[in-house]
């Protein structure tokens, strides 16, 4: 009885440490040398985007740039910068669609010049970004709970992190959002954003990750994902 004790409480503690395994290995998202692992959104092949310094970066108008694989739960880290009045974001769980753009489909970390990016017409009325468009925000959202960012145009450290429904952003080493995606909350939020009636309203599990080419200057380095 002790021996049949003893291997039922091995296999038990066995069971325990294989549920709870640490994260997956560190891989590279991007190369630093090629596009490899991307293509422009809805396109075949890369147009536009270059590799230029180790970075990865767009002068603008050249289109989004997605991965070609798709993503559950993982860790995201990547540095970025804009430059001044530049506009730029990195979704996630996004659904490619040639029909539409990735953040019809997917959350958006947002990165943008904070101070001076400039008034834009909104409905006919010129006004300057609110803080859920700012840096770090889930776009139109959830604003930052810190303003954290650097001055347009020096290198920024971001994270995104997804694990089942719970999401965080961090920037610089702050956690600057946290939300449960698809949760009654999350709801709540969406009913007063643009996205009601996008498949963006549709919570899902996976999807791809995209880099917004929103018109202007980005740059993108050290890129790396593991699973979670």
């Amino acid at each position: 009885m002790k021996s049949m004790r003893f291997w039922m409480s091995l296999v038990l503690t066995s069971t325990v440490v294989f549920a709870y395994a640490g994260p997956g290995p560190w891989k590279n998202l991007f190369d630093g040398k090629t596009t490899t692992g991307w293509h422009s959104y809805g396109k075949t092949g890369v147009k536009g985007w270059m590799v230029m310094g180790g970075s990865l970066m767009t002068h603008g108008k050249s289109g989004d740039l997605v991965t070609d694989e798709e993503f559950e739960n993982f860790e995201l880290e990547f540095e970025f910068k804009i430059k001044p009045k530049g506009n730029s974001g990195v979704m996630y769980k996004v659904i490619e669609d040639p029909a539409h753009p990735p953040y019809y489909s997917g959350p958006e970390y947002q990165l943008i010049d904070d101070e001076g990016y400039p008034p834009f017409n909104d409905n006919g009325k010129m006004v300057k970004i609110n803080d859920k468009q700012k840096t770090g925000a889930n776009y139109d959202m959830q604003a930052p709970s810190k303003f954290v960012a650097k001055p347009a145009g020096e290198w920024n450290k971001a994270k995104i992190l997804v694990k089942g429904n719970h999401i965080e952003h961090w920037l610089n080493g702050v956690k600057v959002v946290e939300y449960e995606y698809g949760s009654a909350a999350w709801k709540e939020q969406l009913a007063k954003s643009k996205f009601t009636k996008w498949t963006y309203a549709t919570p899902r599990a996976k999807g791809k990750i995209a880099l917004q080419d929103h018109g202007d200057e980005a740059w993108f380095k050290n890129m790396k994902i593991r699973s979670l």
